[in-house]
């Protein structure tokens, strides 16, 4: 058997000892299977034998999920942490704070799972009539609408959006950037760097929003902004700015491991975690991310063109854009740990 130790970062093949005890190969240790693992078969992370808890450090950050006695929710529900393992695989591997609610109740990280009460008719999402759950976030609490993961729905709503580019994981990067500009940004010195680059946060969100829905975009907003939705707001921006990144650090890791070479030249591993210079229109570690994302990019959209498939990275980078990369890349490489992997109240099974 194949589980992800948290404790160590890796993945590692381990072994039976006795009733939920297995020794991991690659350490020696012994971990037991988490709870959604036993129960549901939705989780591959596994909990140190030294920790009390039956769910892993994952699973954990669940303050709602679906309503279970549906079958297909099930399914979904795989595919949902699925995505979101992945945002956390990434956001630790960062060495990002990753603050739960046992430790901060009122606006620590957590995930709701919800599906809309009636899911005949349109796919709800917050530009249409009648919604009832909105993928978003609010003071550290992360909702994902469960039809996000029915790959017919996703692509229908993508199509609606005008969108090249929707998925699971996208919206989980997106609004873990929405929690990691309270925790980097608001307040802190980083303000002014911020306001430079993405602009006032402090514009009438709502009604930012409302303009962007009935107007669209500004036109040639390709030259300032990654995406037509990041034009909306200066957090809107943020966001997305800040899922791209994640989609760098993650593809080009991912690629380093499986020894890609790409125009001659190999990958190199991503190196967020050394410190850069003050100012961060000079940052050689981050040109060096840059450089190795523009050559994979653009080998993953000739592959995807050769299988008859969209491009897999669908975007420009102007040099704007680029420069709130960069600010980026050097806020994760000063944000200071705050916690071990998180621990937060139970789950509930609740009905979206």
């Amino acid at each position: 058997m194949a589980g992800y130790l948290p404790d160590e970062r890796k993945l590692s093949t381990l072994e039976p000892l006795a009733e939920n005890a297995w020794m991991a190969v690659s350490n020696c240790q012994p971990y037991r299977l988490c709870k959604n693992s036993l129960d549901y078969n939705v989780c591959n992370w596994m909990i140190p034998e030294r920790d009390q808890h039956a769910l892993c450090a994952s699973c954990r950050l669940n303050h709602l999920i679906p309503n279970l006695t549906e079958a297909q929710n099930v399914t979904l529900w795989y595919r949902v942490e699925q995505a979101k393992r992945r945002l956390l695989y990434t956001l630790f591997d960062l060495n990002l704070p990753v603050i739960g609610r046992e430790q901060d109740p009122e606006s620590g990280l957590c995930f709701e799972f919800l599906q809309d009460v009636n899911v005949s008719g349109e796919f709800n999402n917050a530009v249409t009539a009648g919604q009832n759950v909105v993928t978003g976030h609010f003071s550290g609490k992360i909702t994902i609408n469960l039809r996000e993961a029915d790959h017919s729905a996703r692509i229908e709503m993508r199509d609606k959006m005008n969108e090249r580019y929707r998925t699971l994981l996208g919206h989980f990067r997106h609004e873990s950037g929405h929690y990691y500009w309270g925790r980097l940004i608001g307040g802190t010195n980083r303000i002014g760097g911020f306001h430079e680059l993405f602009g006032d946060e402090q514009k009438d969100y709502q009604l930012a929003l409302s303009d962007y829905y009935t107007y669209g975009p500004p036109p040639f907003w390709q030259e300032k902004w990654i995406s037509a939705y990041a034009s909306a707001h200066p957090w809107e921006d943020w966001a997305e700015t800040w899922a791209h990144y994640l989609h760098m650090v993650d593809t080009v890791e991912t690629a380093y491991d499986l020894g890609f070479r790409t125009q001659g030249s190999d990958i190199t591993l991503p190196q967020a975690g050394i410190q850069m210079d003050e100012d961060y229109r000079t940052p050689a570690v981050f040109d060096t991310l840059f450089d190795d994302w523009c050559r994979l990019s653009a080998a993953l959209n000739a592959l995807n063109r050769s299988m008859g498939l969209d491009d897999a990275y669908p975007f420009v980078i102007s040099g704007i854009v680029l420069n709130k990369l960069r600010f980026i890349h050097q806020v994760v490489t000063e944000a200071n740990p705050r916690s071990s992997p998180p621990v937060t109240p139970s789950q509930n099974a609740a009905i979206g």
